[in-house]
């Protein structure tokens, strides 16, 4: 297998679709395969220049006349909670959790689905099959787990929920988490975050990637709440957000 490298590295621009947090808005998507023994060097490179990896792909939007999605990270270090952070970390001190190799099970999927036919439904993803929840956790060239989190003192064990995590040289890159829809009032999208936050200090890493956040769209606003955040400005590279 060829390794890639930056110099040879091909990228490809997809055809315009209907974008899927601004309405009226056409989104295209620059991408390119993450192959080889270099695959996780390349991953680093290109995740600093605002990238983002889904399975062996690694892609950025690309739209025209538009730059509203932009990458964006937490300093680990200067990350201060809030008193509804420490709350909502407090109501789920009763989780364990526990970090293992990327493998698929069913008991993952069916969280998943569950979490999909409820916070997505009619969505794309709502079709995946076993076989494709297997490929987007398994089919990855770099170095990921899965982070389960299970409630500790119930008698089975449940699993609530569960992020697919990116191993980066300088933190943790939140790829996919689903959870319990039942749960709501333990708000655990926000616990999975301030958890990511937590291991990347206890590792003495300095950020945690969450993606793209769009500040006028209800479900990418409130990436903004966890200050410090830097955006990747390109040339600019890492800058604070104010």
């Amino acid at each position: 297998m060829t390794d890639q490298t930056p110099e040879t590295t091909q990228l490809f621009l997809t055809a315009a679709m209907p974008c899927p947090y601004l309405p009226g808005k056409q989104e295209r998507k620059l991408f390119t395969h993450l192959t080889g023994r270099r695959a996780s060097s390349l991953h680093h490179l290109l995740s600093e220049n605002g990238f983002r990896r889904s399975q062996n792909l690694i892609y950025r939007p690309a739209c025209e006349g538009c730059n509203a999605c932009q990458s964006v990270r937490i300093v680990a270090d200067a990350f201060a909670p809030s008193g509804r952070f420490r709350r909502v970390a407090a109501k789920n001190g009763d989780l364990s959790v526990d970090v293992r190799s990327p493998i698929a099970t069913s008991e993952q999927y069916d969280l998943f689905k569950r979490y999909l036919e409820s916070r997505h439904a009619g969505g794309g993803m709502n079709q995946m099959s076993f076989v494709d929840y297997e490929y987007m956790v398994e089919d990855t060239p770099v170095q990921s787990v899965l982070v389960e989190y299970r409630l500790r003192d119930h008698p089975d064990q449940p699993l609530v929920a569960v992020a697919l995590t990116d191993v980066m040289p300088d933190g943790l890159s939140m790829v996919y988490s689903f959870y319990d829809p039942d749960l709501a009032h333990r708000s655990l999208g926000t616990f999975l975050i301030l958890d990511h936050i937590a291991q990347v200090r206890s590792a003495g890493l300095g950020y945690v990637y969450l993606g793209y956040w769009v500040k006028d769209s209800p479900k990418m606003a409130y990436k903004a709440d966890y200050q410090p955040l830097q955006v990747q400005k390109g040339p600019l590279g890492w800058c604070a957000l104010v």
